[in-house]
């Protein structure tokens, strides 16, 4: 899937915690969103919840974007580890596919504040042919 076909998909949830797709490659993936107080957890930095939500995002656009046409991707696995507290004004991350197979797909995801890495994550998602859904 290119960029375009990609920001025809729903995504809701991600719309509404202000994300957005920045770039968008055969394997690769980087989505930002501006630090809101919404966003920030008792401490006053970035709840960790949202952190490992930019990640999600941010690994499945890296793995949608090298699939075909009628396929899509869930996740099945995100492990995040948090290295330094998040501040500043934009949370940015960036995903890189790192081993597909016709079922699954491995990513690793780095995320940032302030061009400073504070956490690490990896995801594996599953690939599978879309059907109609059974929710709308």
């Amino acid at each position: 899937m290119n960029k375009d076909e990609v920001c025809k998909e729903d995504i809701d949830f991600l719309e509404y915690i202000g994300g957005e797709l920045l770039d968008l490659s055969n394997g690769y993936a980087e989505v930002a969103f501006e630090i809101k107080p919404y966003h920030k957890q008792h401490h006053g930095t970035v709840h960790g919840g949202a952190i490992a939500t930019l990640a999600d995002h941010t690994g499945w656009y890296a793995v949608i974007s090298e699939i075909k046409s009628g396929y899509s991707s869930v996740t099945i696995e995100l492990k995040v580890n948090y290295l330094k507290p998040a501040g500043g004004d934009i949370l940015r991350a960036q995903a890189k596919v790192i081993n597909r197979t016709k079922r699954t797909a491995f990513t690793t995801i780095e995320i940032f504040a302030k061009d400073i890495l504070i956490a690490y994550a990896t995801a594996t998602y599953a690939i599978f042919q879309e059907r109609e859904n059974v929710n709308a």
